[in-house]
């Protein structure tokens, strides 16, 4: 195993309640498959993306050092050869963030309009003040985000290529997909556990608007935090 991976396979003991976190559970929470957080901790793959480990770390309130520290970090933890704070975790201070509607995971169409709150912990909102939360409808992002979750969209993330976007078609329609750029031509593509799912292909030309709303930059289940 890497130094990582040795901590991922200890935070999946240590931050389990009583039991422990799949690699599926991992992988939910990183935005990547369970075959590769299987190859993170085998070490087949050693070089995991700084936007991997940040979703791991604001999820489960992580220092730097815990994911890649091999003398204090959570492998190094579990063994009892560094005293930690994830032994006893200390409770995170609550901040809210609205849920403004319904995004659709699948085919795009007019969102549903929402009024309501839903908490995340502080230092989450700390690091994007204007961000909002959306509630998952449809499967078309179901390797990453289950149907029913709750998205938190920060509007002032700029997407990159391999970002999962949240964008209007024509003023109206939201689809929220994994977004590449080409030159000349936007794909939104699906990431689900079922078929069927199409790109959607927007090209120079074409005559259609994409705006873009923000980056996913945090999620929880509906009944994470009740």
């Amino acid at each position: 195993m890497s130094v990582i991976g040795n901590n991922i396979r200890a935070l999946r003991t240590l931050r389990g309640e009583g039991r422990e976190i799949t690699q599926q559970e991992i992988a939910d929470i990183a935005g990547v498959t369970r075959e590769t957080v299987n190859k993170w901790e085998s070490g087949t793959i050693g070089n995991i993306r700084d936007s991997n480990i940040q979703k791991l770390r604001d999820y489960f309130h992580l220092s730097i050092d815990d994911l890649r520290s091999e003398s204090a970090g959570l492998a190094a933890q579990l063994k009892g050869s560094f005293p930690s704070s994830a032994l006893t975790p200390v409770a995170s201070e609550v901040a809210y963030a609205p849920l403004l509607g319904r995004v659709h995971a699948g085919d795009a169409q007019e969102p549903d309009v929402l009024d309501d709150e839903v908490p995340v912990p502080a230092e989450v909102l700390d690091g994007h003040p204007r961000a909002y939360f959306l509630e998952v409808e449809g499967q078309c992002m179901s390797r990453v985000y289950p149907e029913g979750c709750h998205i938190l969209i920060d509007p002032d993330s700029e997407p990159t290529n391999g970002s999962i976007a949240v964008v209007s078609i024509d003023g109206a329609d939201y689809v929220m997909r994994r977004l590449y750029r080409g030159a000349s031509t936007l794909v939104l593509s699906p990431d689900s556990w079922d078929e069927g799912y199409k790109d959607i292909v927007v090209r120079d030309g074409d005559g259609h608007e994409v705006s873009f709303h923000g980056c996913v930059v945090w999620f929880q289940a509906a009944r994470e935090m009740e």
